[in-house]
């Protein structure tokens, strides 16, 4: 396997697209998981990501089984005031982004550097500016 031009370094994030991917076992994402364990990188994923994941046509095993082998990390009243900080500066606001904007205060709360995995790169690019990675997978 080829690693991929941009490489991880500290955290591996998954936003919702990087997790409903992994739950499908795609192959780009799972290539990202094994070379985050083959380096024991952290990878995680915020709390308010389920929230986007989690629906009825889910398979809830595969989806459980992907969560066992991350970090899930809370919404926290510091994580919120600083996601409500990074919609600010990005001229963003409304729940559209809130999840977005939680997930990015989330990585960059994590140890650097930080790459970000997302099916839509754009928000994600704005909130976290070049603080972090972000990848479109």
């Amino acid at each position: 396997m080829t690693r991929p031009s941009a490489t991880p370094g500290g955290t591996l994030v998954l936003d919702s697209g990087g997790l409903a991917k992994a739950v499908l076992r795609d192959r780009t994402v799972t290539a990202w998981l094994a070379l985050a364990r083959a380096d024991d990188l952290r990878v995680i994923t915020s709390a308010g990501t389920l929230v986007e994941v989690v629906h009825p046509h889910i398979n809830r095993p595969a989806l459980e089984w992907t969560l066992s082998r991350l970090i899930v990390e809370p919404v926290t009243e510091l994580i919120a005031r600083h996601a409500a900080e990074l919609l600010a500066d990005a001229g963003l606001h409304g729940h559209k982004y809130a999840i977005d904007a939680m997930l990015s205060a989330t990585a960059l709360a994590a140890p650097g550097p930080v790459t970000i995995l997302t099916s839509t790169p754009e928000d994600l690019t704005a909130l976290c500016r070049s603080r972090a990675t972000v990848i479109k997978i």
